[in-house]
Parts: C-alpha cells; sequence; structure tokens
C-alpha cells in the first residue's frame, strides 16, 4: 500500500520580526524595511513600527506624492515674527475710511526673538491709539521649534508609533544650557523619542537626538505633556 502525503493550501509563512510560523488566518502587515519588503504578523507590528519600518501602504503613499519645490525667500522664522508685526485688519480698515495720510499705524518695536512690543506701565502698546486692539505676541522659542518640526519628515513617524501605541504625551521645552535650543520629546508607555530644534542656526531644522524603551530614562520635566498631537503626526502647543 502506498503512502499520500497531504498538501494544504496554507502557505508556510513567517514573520520577519520574530521567525514564527504564521498559523491559518492571521492576517499579516507588510512593511519596507531596507529597500526590502517584509512580512509581519499582528503581534509584531508595533514593534516594526518603533523600528522605523514604514507600512507597504504608506510608501506607496509617499512614492506618488510629487516632489516638492524649494522655495526661496526669508526664514521661517523672519515670516512668523512678521506675522505678528502686522496690525490688525480692523485697524488699517479705519485708518483708510477716515482719510488719515498715514494709512498703517505703527507697530511696536520688537527684540527679534526674546522681546516683546514695548509697553507703559499699564502694561499696553505705547504707540496704540487709546482702545485699539493690541496686536498679537510674538512667537516663543517653544512656537518657532513646532514649526519647525511640523515641517519636517517626524510627523509622519509620530503618527505611525500612534496608530499602533495610542496618543503620545509630548513635552516642548528649551534647552537648559541655551534657550533657542529646543527639546521635543513624544512619548509611549513601550518607547519615546526625542528631537531637537537650533533656532540660532540658519535655516533650523529638526533632528533626532535618541530615543528608547524606558520612560526611567527621561527626566521629569520630559514626561509632563505640554503638547498635543494630531492625525497626521503634527504637533501643537496645549493652551
Amino acid at each position: 500500500m502506498t503512502t499520500r502525503s497531504i498538501v494544504t493550501s496554507q502557505p508556510d509563512v513567517a514573520c520577519d520580526v520574530c521567525a514564527r510560523r504564521l498559523l491559518r488566518g492571521e492576517q499579516p502587515d507588510y512593511f519596507i524595511a531596507d529597500g526590502r519588503r517584509r512580512l509581519v504578523c499582528e503581534l509584531c507590528a508595533p514593534r516594526a513600527t518603533h523600528e522605523g519600518w514604514l507600512r507597504e501602504t504608506e510608501a506607496a503613499a509617499d512614492v506618488s506624492l510629487p516632489p516638492q519645490r524649494p522655495r526661496r525667500g526669508r526664514s521661517l522664522i523672519d515670516r512668523l515674527i512678521q506675522v505678528t508685526k502686522a496690525p490688525p485688519a480692523q485697524e488699517r480698515r479705519r485708518s483708510r475710511a477716515s482719510g488719515d495720510e498715514q494709512t498703517e499705524p505703527r507697530s511696536a518695536p520688537y527684540d527679534l526673538f526674546d522681546g516683546a512690543p514695548v509697553a507703559d506701565s499699564t502694561g499696553a502698546d505705547a504707540d496704540a491709539p487709546l482702545g485699539a486692539p493690541q496686536p498679537a505676541s510674538p512667537p516663543t522659542y517653544p512656537d518657532l521649534a513646532v514649526a519647525v518640526f511640523n515641517a519636517s519628515e517626524f510627523p509622519r513617524r509620530v503618527a505611525g508609533v500612534a496608530r499602533s501605541l495610542g496618543e503620545p504625551v509630548i513635552s516642548v521645552r528649551s534647552a537648559e544650557h541655551l534657550a533657542s535650543v529646543v527639546r521635543i520629546v513624544v512619548a509611549w508607555e513601550l518607547c519615546w523619542y526625542r528631537y531637537e530644534v537650533d533656532l540660532s542656526e540658519e535655516p533650523a531644522a529638526a533632528v533626532a537626538a535618541g530615543q528608547g524603551t524606558e520612560l526611567s530614562e527621561l527626566s521629569r520635566e520630559e514626561c509632563e505633556g505640554n503638547a498635543l498631537a494630531g492625525s497626521g503626526g503634527t504637533i501643537a502647543l496645549a493652551q
């Protein structure tokens, strides 16, 4: 009597992270790492994301996006500060309606980063007419650092990890040794990332400054959140 081998339709595949053979009915994810397609089981998907592997669907979406054209002009910091110096639109309309030759009210002088509008003893803008709306406060170092971070590639990583591990705790604070160096820490229970933005450099850029898997590696301030993450991974300071 001859023996017959039983062949099933289930493919014999293993996870590229834990090397475990997938069971019948498991739905693996496909990631791209080092230019290669990797198969990852459901249990190892968060670990693959933490290691910086990109889901195949996200990689395809990135390839389909047209490259951004470089723009020349003033730096990001100069443009943000200029916005805060602009007089309110209501004041400009009132000046034109009254026929005043000086159609644009004067702006209070600002120090480039640390200063505030020149104020009198009551705290009001000394150059502004009585009862006029006060100009917006100039952006702080954390404000500028958040704008630089959101324009970088790192929000995509934050969004990818957040899909697996949930909402992070985000700390945005100036470094102790230099106020123009802002540290951004994005932390979950299983991992954390630290980024730095040096606003004294031109152009300012966000750089990865560290990562880990234990919250005990962070200082107490870095574990106290003062910012929130959006669905796309961009961050905003809490009000």
